[in-house]
């Protein structure tokens, strides 16, 4: 099993003021819809007791280019915390995919995931936000449900599941379905949108017909 939570990427982080706590509303209410609903979290028996889950959003400019779009998310190793504030959020300024580098700031590290999440802002300039969660029942019933899939050898939080996304996008209806299970990476869900409220409905309308599949 992979080891969950380890950052991955070259991280060139500075500790600094967080991000105004007004502008972190509907991102933070809707991280905790998640971890009410079990998404985000952290279980001694589940990932070798690692935190799990993470949440984004751009903040402008929004017109920068790739590798450049600024992004808040949850910190490192914050799913087992049940609210977060703005002490938990790191902005990521900047971004190689391919180099595996990540500029951020912040009171706390950002997420290990924070490739992935900047690889689909970089694929699409109407994503303004990312949900990554951890549902054994979305992640298990993926294949049969159609919901795209990363191939199973390949890593989180790596240039090569970047590329992976890309390939996503180019090859499957995930841009249009707004979800995909990455296959390596277990019970691992990603769901994103032009906002939060919609990447949060994506997920819990693929958590409720992942449970009650027969449900009309």
């Amino acid at each position: 099993m992979q080891e969950e939570g380890v950052i991955k990427f070259d991280l060139q982080f500075r500790f600094a003021e967080p991000a105004p706590m007004n502008s972190l509303q509907e991102l933070n209410t809707w991280r905790n819809i998640l971890w009410k609903n079990g998404l985000i979290g952290q279980d001694p028996c589940r990932y070798g007791g690692y935190g799990f889950g993470n949440v984004s959003q751009r903040i402008g400019p929004f017109d920068a280019g790739c590798g450049k779009r600024v992004f808040v998310i949850s910190g490192t190793q914050t799913g087992e915390l049940e609210e977060l504030d703005n002490s938990h959020y790191a902005i990521v300024s900047a971004y190689d995919t391919g180099r595996n580098h990540v500029i951020a700031s912040g009171p706390v590290k950002p997420s290990s995931e924070s490739l992935t999440h900047a690889a689909i802002y970089d694929l699409d300039d109407e994503v303004h936000a990312v949900l990554h969660v951890h549902s054994p029942d979305i992640w298990k019933t993926a294949a049969a449900r159609n919901i795209p899939l990363t191939d199973p050898s390949v890593d989180y939080g790596t240039p090569a599941m970047a590329q992976e996304v890309r390939r996503l996008f180019n090859e499957s209806d995930v841009r249009q379905i707004g979800i995909f299970a990455m296959g390596g990476h277990e019970d691992g869900v990603v769901s994103f949108g032009p906002n939060v409220e919609q990447a949060g409905h994506t997920l819990l309308h693929a958590l409720t017909e992942s449970r009650y599949p027969d449900r009309k």
